[in-house]
């Protein structure tokens, strides 16, 4: 693969080149067979009852598989199209932000990278909070450059309403506000703009924000209460030296698979030496420093003190990578940039090679069953659905009721054949997932229900049990591949719904 003709390419013809990466993961989702992930079906299941905010994240994933589905019906390819269709504007943005920073070849090149990283792959394929996220996240820096260096008043009002957008799409987003007021405090030349200027961008996202506040307001804060729920280190004890590492080399390998290994090496080598010479930056550095690469290092810090999940940072790569292009048009790491490049493709190709590669593979290596599967959670659902399906036939039951994950539950709702309302129970009383934010099965009380476990006999909670009149072990479905067992029971005469714990 020769860098320097892509280069050309890119440049020249960057409309025709997103319009072709368009293209190929449209195609790649109507001609794959992999089922919709627990993540993807639980926000399916939200955005048929579209709401100002969630159990555990605001609305826009929601509202956008809700316009989609409704527009075109409820089939896993349809669900995905939004992360396409936002992973296209999101590489427009991205190439534009870069050009204007460093010039239209740099700009090229910070669009090969990112096309050569398997996060950009999973992320605008598979429909989770991460598609809205990043493509609002560039948008939002795209224009606060035009409006901080450009001059463009208009500019703060859509760099507003981006921002708006990202914090309708994930919590991390109320992070760009902040960063901003804290350049424009450190920055004497643009601090004038805080009197109006930041003010007007500022209308838009808490416009976007206040729903949000009143629905968790109303719901007891659950969005906040899970949100701190991810943050350990506040009541965790203290992590041995040993442990401490450990954590940090899992996290930089998760890295490493979701953006190449020399490009995470890169970027915190680079963020590293940028921040401490942080006073001797141009604006333009500091700018992009304070939207991604400073965000990136305080991850990697909080890695040594508790679990990081691996997509935390990923919108911190991109000014992240933004720099690291202008570094490279100076004439620095170029040789290696390069080789970076050429392994990501490699292992692009092998992340859109994996639904063929798996079945051979798997059985091969002896990773069946196990989480060394990339794709074990987008197999099975639909075989599971269909066998559940039997069962509700034969006892003709009125509605249907898992004891276990929500994934179960949300998988069900999609692959069942009606889309029935799937309930869920949760046997600690408390609230930890959207299922018991919203209300039970009140409305079947005196009906039969058919519980789908993921118990074994005579596991089941006995305040659900007692819940019911009479509940009969029915049979277990044991699927093809012998992964999961799943415990059927008939469940007659629903008495009351037990309460949740406050």
């Amino acid at each position: 693969m020769n860098l320097d003709k892509c280069l050309n390419l890119t440049q020249h013809h960057i409309t025709g080149l997103l319009l072709a990466v368009c293209g190929l993961r449209l195609g790649f989702l109507f001609a794959n067979n992999l089922e919709l992930l627990g993540d993807e079906s639980y926000y399916w299941d939200w955005s048929r009852q579209l709401a100002w905010c969630y159990y555990s994240k605001p609305p826009m994933v929601a509202w956008l598989i809700g316009l989609i589905t409704r527009l075109g019906g409820d089939s896993t390819a349809l669900v995905r199209i939004p992360a396409v269709l936002l992973g296209t504007v999101f590489l427009g943005y991205f190439y534009a932000t870069c050009q204007a920073f460093y010039g239209q070849r740099a700009a090229a090149l910070g669009v090969l990278l990112m096309l050569a990283m398997p996060f950009n792959v999973l992320a605008n394929i598979l429909m989770t909070i991460d598609p809205p996220l990043n493509c609002f996240w560039m948008m939002a820096v795209f224009y606060l450059r035009r409006a901080l260096f450009g001059g463009n008043q208009y500019a703060w009002l859509w760099a507003g309403l981006s921002t708006g957008a990202a914090v309708l799409s994930k919590q991390v987003a109320l992070f760009l506000p902040v960063l901003l007021l804290v350049f424009l405090w450190q920055d004497p030349l643009r601090r004038r703009y805080l009197k109006c200027e930041f003010w007007l961008y500022l209308v838009p996202v808490i416009i976007c924000l206040l729903p949000l506040l009143l629905w968790n307001q109303q719901h007891d804060w659950v969005t906040l209460a899970h949100s701190q729920s991810h943050f350990e280190v506040a009541v965790a004890p203290t992590l041995s030296l040993a442990k401490s590492l450990q954590q940090c080399m899992e996290f930089l390998l998760l890295q490493c698979l979701l953006f190449t290994p020399i490009i995470t090496v890169f970027s915190i080598v680079l963020a590293a030496q940028l921040f401490f010479r942080f006073n001797r930056q141009s604006a333009e550095t500091r700018f992009l420093l304070l939207m991604g690469p400073l965000l990136l290092l305080a991850i990697l810090a909080l890695s040594t003190l508790q679990k990081v999940h691996g997509n935390w940072p990923t919108p911190f790569y991109f000014t992240t990578v933004i720099l690291l292009c202008g570094q490279w048009q100076t004439g620095h790491w170029q040789t290696l940039v390069k080789r970076g490049w050429q392994l990501g493709m490699v292992m692009v190709t092998l992340t859109y090679l994996l639904p063929l590669l798996m079945p051979v593979v798997v059985p091969l290596l002896g990773w069946q069953n196990s989480q060394l599967d990339p794709l074990a959670r987008m197999h099975n659902w639909r075989e599971l659905a269909l066998s559940v399906d039997a069962y509700r036939q034969k006892t003709s039951a009125s509605f249907l009721l898992v004891d276990g994950h929500r994934y179960l539950t949300s998988e069900l709702a999609f692959y069942l054949p009606d889309h029935p309302t799937v309930y869920r129970f949760e046997k600690t009383g408390l609230v930890y997932s959207q299922y018991e934010v919203w209300p039970g099965p009140i409305e079947q009380l005196g009906n039969t229900a058919l519980i789908i476990s993921e118990q074994a006999d005579n596991a089941i909670s006995p305040a659900l049990t007692a819940a019911f009149a009479h509940v009969t072990p029915l049979g277990i479905i044991e699927l093809a591949d012998k992964s999961s067992h799943y415990y059927m029971y008939r469940a007659e005469q629903l008495r009351y719904w037990p309460p949740l714990h406050h």
